[in-house]
């Protein structure tokens, strides 16, 4: 059995070079030359290293002979590994904000708010309840203000149209699924290029104003994990075709599952649990671990 490890730094820093590679390649059994997806950005090696080895270890093997050198590492099984699905995880993630914590900062509430949001995808508190808890402290928020944060507060992470379009060029089925809510998923997805997004629904009163209540069944843990199954049910294919990426607690069950789970930046819980982990790469990492080569990718 053969296995195949990808090397990837971010874009915007290349940090991969020749020496990390002779490293690498030096501590992997019956490893073969590197091959470069990208040069001085991304490489992957096959190699052989025995039937019983673990993919997880592997790849924290090889992040400390990369040591502090700003160089992601993904150990797979040989074999087709581009996916068919892809599910996204939209706060933290595909942005680099959290929403519910924007709103807040209207409320004069962000750092009371963001206290509890970081407690809830570190797994320290229980997700639904805490969405409660701080979808309450909205009430009478004008909904306009939604406009106001994706306009002025909302960037999309580094290499998410380009992860999102590449993949759906090569005939993928995208989907944005957050803990968020559907006010943002929306608009969020249009603007990556998502072909779906599921997201939780807010309640706003006939005069505008949130009325601090949050839609049931909140769509959590369970519920992004019902997404990936769902979708897949639908597509016909085999968990082994899936990817997801995700940063807190309430994406573990999807990510577990999935035929590729990646924690991208994430919390330490979801990252030490995650098939994948990205913490130096942007999202384009996500194409270079299923083989993609740079000249493939879509430009954004």
């Amino acid at each position: 059995m053969t296995y195949v490890a990808t090397l990837i730094s971010n874009p915007a820093s290349p940090a991969l070079d020749d020496a990390i590679l002779r490293r690498a390649r030096r501590s992997l059994f019956a490893a073969q030359e590197p091959i470069w997806l990208d040069p001085g950005i991304a490489a992957e090696i096959v190699f052989a290293p025995g039937i019983d080895s673990d993919v997880r270890g592997l790849s924290d093997h090889l992040r400390m002979v990369i040591g502090s050198d700003p160089v992601d590492a993904v150990v797979q099984r040989t074999g087709p590994r581009r996916k068919t699905l892809f599910v996204a995880d939209m706060d933290s993630t595909m942005i680099g904000q959290e929403c519910i914590d924007e709103l807040a900062d209207f409320a004069g509430l962000k750092a009371h708010v963001a206290a509890i949001t970081e407690r809830a995808m570190r797994g320290e508190i229980e997700f639904e309840p805490a969405l409660r808890e701080r979808v309450a402290l909205l009430k009478g928020l004008p909904v306009s203000v939604v406009e106001t944060v994706i306009a002025e507060r909302i960037t999309l992470t580094p290499g998410a149209r380009t992860l999102v379009q590449t993949m759906r060029k090569h005939g993928a089925l995208t989907c944005l699924v957050s803990g968020g809510f559907t006010l943002f998923t929306k608009r969020i997805a249009d603007m990556i290029g998502f072909d779906e997004n599921r997201g939780n629904t807010l309640g706003v009163a006939a005069d505008g104003a949130l009325e601090g209540v949050v839609g049931e069944p909140i769509l959590g843990r369970e519920g992004k994990l019902a997404t990936l199954l769902d979708l897949t049910a639908r597509l016909g294919i085999g968990l082994g075709e899936t990817m997801s990426v995700g940063d807190g607690a309430n994406d573990l069950a999807m990510i577990e599952m999935s035929g590729l789970g990646v924690a991208y930046r994430a919390k330490p819980a979801v990252a030490a649990a995650a098939h994948a982990r990205i913490d130096h790469g942007d999202l384009t990492a996500l194409l270079y671990m299923q083989g993609y080569r740079r000249d493939e990718f879509v430009a954004s």
